[in-house]
């Protein structure tokens, strides 16, 4: 392999490594933040083989390795929170735990065109989660999902055929729940109170913001703002919080960080793994899309990537523990005013404001 060959890849690298520092929103720009996982392990190929082809007394050779060291490191410095290397976010839960306090929640994008529902079925039989949250579903899905009635009566539906139906089916009790289209006429949201069995009340929130696509949304704008109203929306909440969904956008971009800096909710893959959901169909392309976060009224018992059930992403399991005891071991970042004015500019981008978000129990 030639230097010249080496020093295009670096510099390839570099700008795909760049680009995401741009704050422009365009989908070309912010697709760039997805594959990290993706450019680090290429960035640490084209350094092996840098090593064994170029000179480091060579000033040129030097400087394509120097670019390609930078590249390794920054890619690693977003991911490595989301590997066991990090120390976890929030806390484990004692196993013996009083199971009143407990929440399990499975959340599915089953893909509108799968038409296999036994297969998501299956793993609701088996892990008989609390919560079932269900993205992607029309009427065919909320037909074969309406047999879960006996065991899942109280229930929040939309069902759509543009690929945005959601459909949330719980074993506890829901109250003053409510269907919003918060940023998009055809993109729903759903927020709801839920009950624990110890009569815990929870704040729930359920999102699918449409992504920044070539063949969506042509910028990062709308995703944005709807995560942000959300957040704004939740912070210093007295009740505890559990935000769902595909949210597709990945745990360690800068948007979601700012999420999670306006929001004070908590991840719990942090120092546990990145739990990719997907492309299920693509090993050598996949990321986290599928998120869970929560205050820091909880404690985490478990979390898991289920089997594949026929859709281009994996169903995810949370297990939580309303705990009353504060359930991060970090001191997470709270926003500045750099954060701040960067979520008003882009909430006024989408005219859309904190108070336009159901409270429920509020």
């Amino acid at each position: 392999m030639s230097f010249h060959l080496l020093a295009v890849l670096a510099v390839l690298l570099a700008v795909s490594t760049l680009m995401p520092l741009s704050r422009r929103e365009a989908w070309w720009v912010r697709g760039w933040d997805f594959p990290r996982l993706q450019l680090f392990i290429v960035a640490l190929a084209l350094m092996l083989a840098e090593l064994l082809m170029l000179n480091l007394r060579n000033p040129a050779h030097g400087l394509v390795m120097l670019t390609t060291l930078a590249c390794l490191i920054y890619q690693a410095w977003w991911i490595v929170p989301y590997t066991r290397l990090f120390r976890p976010e929030v806390n484990q839960a004692d196993a013996s735990a009083d199971a009143a306090d407990r929440l399990c929640i499975l959340s599915a994008n089953v893909l509108m065109s799968n038409r296999d529902a036994d297969r998501l079925l299956a793993q609701v039989a088996l892990h008989q989660p609390d919560l079932l949250v269900t993205l992607e579903t029309d009427a065919w899905w909320q037909a074969r999902l309406d047999t879960l009635a006996r065991d899942y009566p109280h229930t929040l539906k939309c069902p759509l055929s543009n690929r945005y139906g959601m459909h949330l089916y719980s074993r506890l009790p829901l109250s003053d729940a409510q269907l919003q289209f918060l940023v998009e006429p055809d993109v729903p949201s759903m927020h709801a109170c839920v009950q624990l069995r110890s009569g815990q009340q929870l704040r729930l929130h359920l999102l699918h913001p449409a992504p920044p696509s070539p063949v969506e949304n042509s910028s990062s704008s709308e995703r944005d703002a709807e995560l942000l109203v959300v957040g704004r929306s939740v912070a210093g909440s007295a009740l505890p919080v559990v935000v769902a969904g595909d949210l597709n956008d990945v745990a360690w971009s800068a948007t979601t960080r700012l999420f999670r800096r306006i929001s004070g909710l908590l991840d719990p893959r942090v120092g546990r793994g990145m739990f990719n959901t997907f492309h299920a169909g693509w090993w050598c392309l996949r990321w986290p899309l599928d998120h869970v976060f929560h205050s820091p009224h909880f404690q985490l018992i478990d979390i898991r990537r289920l089997p594949a059930i026929g859709s281009d992403h994996f169903p995810v399991l949370v297990s939580l523990l309303c705990s009353g005891r504060t359930g991060s071991t970090l001191s997470i970042p709270a926003a500045d005013s750099d954060d701040r004015s960067r979520a008003r500019r882009k909430l006024a981008a989408e005219d859309v404001r904190p108070k336009d978000v159901h409270v429920p129990g509020g």
